[in-house]
C-alpha cells in the first residue's frame, strides 16, 4: 500500500500543490516576528521562543542547543520544520534538538502551533514550530550583527542579499562561542557537577578531568545560502542550503559531551503562481537533511584510567522527503490539497577508543539502521459565513518503522480537525478548535540499546493519539489587547519511559493534559506599554505504571508568567524592564525521576537605542539580582547524571547575572 500511495504522490504532484498558506486561525498558531532581535543573549532559538510565547518552556541542556516543550510536550510529540523541511536531531539524549539546527539571524518568522491542528506535517501530535528563514531580495541589502556578553560570549552574524529580475541570492554566516556560564552561586559547569558529586560521591568518575574544568562551553558556526531563479513569468526555482558546525559542546548533567554536531539542510522548490483564476498556485519541494553527532566521555574522569581513552556513542540521522501542496480559490472557498512522503534513517554505534590504538575497539550498536517511512495525503478547506470563519482539515498517513533485527512496525492513521473563529465585532472574537492527530513511535522508543547491551526500547509500542479541544477569546482595541486560550487534551497510548528499567523501558499509557495561556498588552500612554503573559498546565496518567502509585505526568511545568514594562523614546528606541517568574514545582512524577524545584523570579532590563537608520545598539542585563534557579525538571526521558536513588538526579542551574550588548548595522 505504501508504494501505491508514494506513486500517487508523484503522479498527483503534477496537478496539485500549493505555496500559499491558508491564514492561521488564532486557536492554532502564534506568529513571532523579529526573531533575531528577540534572541540577543544567544543565537539559540529555544531561549528566544520561551521568552516570548507563554505556551513554550525551555529545557536547559547546555550553553546552547537547548530544547523546548509546547504545553508540556516535547520530542516527537511536537514537530519542527524549516522552510517546509522536516528536521530531526541524531542524539538519543537530545543534545541536538531539531530547533538547534537553525540560528536566529537566519530567521524571518516563527509560527508556533499549539495543538493537533497542522495537517501539513507528519506527526504533529500536540504542536509544532514552523520556521521561515529570510528570503533573498532584488535590491542589494546587507546587515551585520555583533554580540558580546559575560563569560566571554562572542557572536558574529552577517547577511547579504541582492539580485535582478532573473535571480535573487542571499547568504548568511554566523559564529558564536562562550565559556561556561556561572549560576547565581558563582559556579560554572564543572563546579556545578563537582558540587553534586560532593553529595553523591559514588559518581565521582563523572566529573570533568582537572585539565578540562575550564574548557570553553561551545563553539558554533552556521551558514545559509539561497538562490531564487525566475524561470518564466509566475514561475520560480528556489534553492537553499544550510550548514551547521558545533564543536566540543559541554553537557555537565549528562554522562557524555558532544565531540561535535554537524548538520546540513538542502531544499529544492519549484513554484508556479496564477495557473488559472481558480488554481492559484502549484508548489513542489524536495528536501534532505543529515546530522552527524558523536558524544563521548573524553573530558570525564571515567576515561582517565587504564587503557580506555574514551567511550563514544556515534549517531547519525538523515531525513529526505517530497512535499506537494496546492491552493485553490473556488467561489467562496479556499482549498488546500497536498501530499507528503518522507524517509528517516537513524543509526548509532558504541565504541571504546583505546590508548595508543588508532582504530575503534569494542564496537556495538545503539541503533541498528532504523528506517521510518511515511506517505500521506491531506486537505483543508476554509470558508467565511458572515462573521464566522470555519476551517476543516484532514490527513491520512501510512507509516512503518523498521530496523535490522525486528520486523516492520506498520501504522496508519486518520487525523482531522475543525477550527472556527467568530468575529463579534471589529475588536472582539472567540475561537474554538477540535482536533485529532497521531504520531508513530520513533526508533529510540522501539529499538534503542544501552551501552551495556540492554534493549531499552520496546518494539511493540502502538502509535499515540491526541484528541483535543481548544477555546479562546481575543480582543484588540485602542486601550489594550488580550488573548486567552484554554485546552483539554486526551492522550491514548501516550509513550512514557519508566526510570531504572533496563529492558523495554517504554510503554503505552493513557493520560490527560489541560491548561491555558493568557497574554495582554496594555497601552498606558503613547510611549509606554505593559505586557503580561502566563501559562499553566496539568497532566495526569489515567492510572499508575505497573508497580508504581503516582499519576502525575512528567514535564508539566507549574504556573509561570512574565510582566514587562516598555518605554519608547526618540527614533523608535525602547527601554524595557521585565520580571519572569515561576511557581514552586510540586506536581511531579517522582517515581520516574522528577524532583521538587523551588519557585523563582528574575529581574531583567535592556535598552535598544536606534542611533540612526543604519545602526542599533542594545545593552541589557538578565537576572539582575543574581538568583540561582532551574527551569526544567529531571524526568527519566533524559539520561542525566545520578547515583541511582530518588531525588539525586543532577539539575542544571540557569545563568546568573548576565550582561550583554549587541551592535546591529544595516547597509
Amino acid at each position: 500500500m505504501k508504494k501505491t500511495i508514494f506513486l500517487s504522490v508523484l503522479t498527483i504532484s503534477a496537478l496539485y500543490s500549493a505555496d500559499i498558506t491558508l491564514n492561521p486561525i488564532n486557536v492554532e498558531a502564534t506568529v513571532i516576528t523579529e526573531v533575531a532581535q528577540k534572541a540577543q543573549t544567544s543565537a539559540d532559538l529555544a531561549q528566544a521562543l520561551s521568552n516570548n510565547v507563554p505556551a513554550i518552556d525551555m529545557i536547559r541542556r547546555s550553553g546552547i542547543a537547548n530544547d523546548i516543550l509546547i504545553r508540556g510536550q516535547k520530542r516527537d510529540n511536537i514537530t519542527v520544520e524549516v522552510d517546509g523541511t522536516k528536521i530531526y536531531g541524531a542524539c538519543v539524549n537530545r543534545m541536538d534538538p531539531p530547533i538547534s539546527h537553525v540560528v536566529a539571524n537566519q530567521i524571518n518568522t516563527v509560527e508556533v502551533i499549539e495543538g493537533p491542528y497542522d495537517i501539513t506535517s507528519f506527526g504533529t501530535l500536540s504542536g509544532g514550530v514552523k520556521i521561515t528563514t529570510k528570503k533573498p531580495t532584488k535590491d542589494l541589502k546587507a546587515s551585520l550583527n555583533l554580540g558580546f556578553g559575560a563569560w566571554n560570549y562572542r557572536k558574529f552574524g552577517a547577511t547579504v542579499s541582492g539580485g535582478n529580475d532573473f535571480i535573487r541570492m542571499l547568504a548568511t554566516v554566523s559564529t558564536e562561542s562562550a565559556d561556561q556560564y556561572k549560576d547565581g552561586n558563582g559556579d560554572n559547569f564543572a563546579q556545578q557537577l563537582d558540587n553534586f558529586i560532593k553529595e553523591n560521591p559514588g559518581i565521582a568518575k563523572r566529573a570533568y578531568k582537572a585539565e578540562y574544568k575550564d574548557l570553553q562551553a561551545y563553539k558554533k558556526t552556521s551558514a545559509m545560502a539561497k538562490a531564487f531563479i525566475t524561470t518564466t513569468k509566475d514561475q520560480e526555482l528556489r534553492l537553499s542550503i544550510t550548514a551547521n558546525r558545533s564543536d566540543n559542546v559541554l553537557y555537565p548533567n549528562s554522562k557524555m559531551d558532544a565531540d561535535y554536531d554537524d548538520s546540513n539542510i538542502y531544499s529544492v522548490v519549484y513554484n508556479i503562481d496564477n495557473i488559472t483564476n481558480s488554481y492559484k498556485n502549484l508548489n513542489l519541494e524536495y528536501y534532505y537533511s543529515d546530522v552527524d553527532h558523536p558524544m563521548s566521555t573524553y573530558y570525564r574522569v571515567i576515561s582517565g584510567a587504564g587503557s580506555v581513552k574514551s567511550v563514544t556513542n556515534h549517531l547519525k540521522t538523515s531525513m529526505r522527503g517530497a512535499k506537494l501542496k496546492n491552493n485553490f480559490a473556488i467561489a467562496e472557498y479556499k482549498l488546500l490539497v497536498g501530499l507528503d512522503a518522507s524517509r528517516r534513517t537513524w543509526d548509532g554505534n558504541y565504541y571504546k577508543t583505546l590508548t595508543g590504538a588508532p582504530l575503534p575497539a569494542g564496537y556495538s550498536k545503539s541503533l541498528r539502521n532504523a528506517v521510518t517511512d511515511d506517505a500521506a495525503i491531506f486537505a483543508k478547506v476554509v470558508k467565511d459565513y458572515g462573521p464566522l470563519n470555519v476551517a476543516v482539515g484532514a490527513r491520512f498517513d501510512d507509516s512503518s518503522v523498521t530496523d535490522d533485527e525486528y520486523t516492520s512496525n506498520d501504522y496508519n492513521s486518520f487525523g482531522a480537525n475543525i477550527m472556527t473563529t467568530y468575529n463579534i465585532n471589529k475588536e472582539n472574537k472567540i475561537f474554538l478548535g477540535i482536533g485529532q492527530a497521531y504520531r508513530v513511535p520513533d526508533a529510540r522508543e522501539l529499538y534503542f540499546i544501552s551501552s551495556k547491551n540492554d534493549p531499552i526500547g520496546t518494539p511493540t509500542l502502538d502509535q499515540t493519539k491526541n484528541q483535543e479541544i481548544d477555546l479562546g477569546y481575543e480582543t484588540n482595541n485602542d486601550l489594550f489587547k488580550l488573548k486567552i486560550k484554554g485546552f483539554y487534551s486526551k492522550l491514548s497510548d501516550y509513550i512514557y519511559i519508566e526510570k531504572d528499567v533496563k529492558v523495554n523501558a517504554f510503554s503505552n499509557i493513557d493520560a490527560t493534559i489541560y491548561g491555558g495561556e493568557a497574554s495582554t498588552s496594555i497601552y498606558l500612554s503613547d510611549d509606554m506599554t505593559l505586557d503580561m503573559g502566563a501559562s499553566y498546565k496539568r497532566g495526569k496518567k489515567d492510572k499508575p505504571l505497573a508497580g508504581q502509585t503516582g499519576t502525575n505526568l512528567a514535564d508539566m511545568a507549574p504556573l509561570r508568567g512574565k510582566v514587562a514594562l516598555s518605554y519608547e523614546y526618540a527614533n523608535n528606541s525602547t527601554a524595557t524592564i521585565d520580571v519572569k517568574m515561576s511557581d514552586r514545582w510540586t506536581d511531579i512524577d517522582e517515581e520516574n525521576g522528577e524532583q521538587v524545584i523551588a519557585g523563582w523570579a528574575t529581574l531583567n532590563a535592556k535598552i535598544k537605542h536606534t542611533v540612526n537608520k543604519k545602526f542599533d545598539l542594545t545593552i541589557g542585563m538578565n537576572n539582575i539580582l543574581n538568583k540561582t534557579y532551574a527551569v526544567n525538571n529531571t524526568y527519566a526521558d533524559l539520561t542525566l547524571i545520578t547515583e541511582g536513588g530518588t531525588n539525586d538526579i543532577m539539575l542544571m542551574n540557569e545563568p546568573g547575572r548576565y550582561f550583554y550588548t549587541n551592535l546591529d548595522f544595516k547597509f
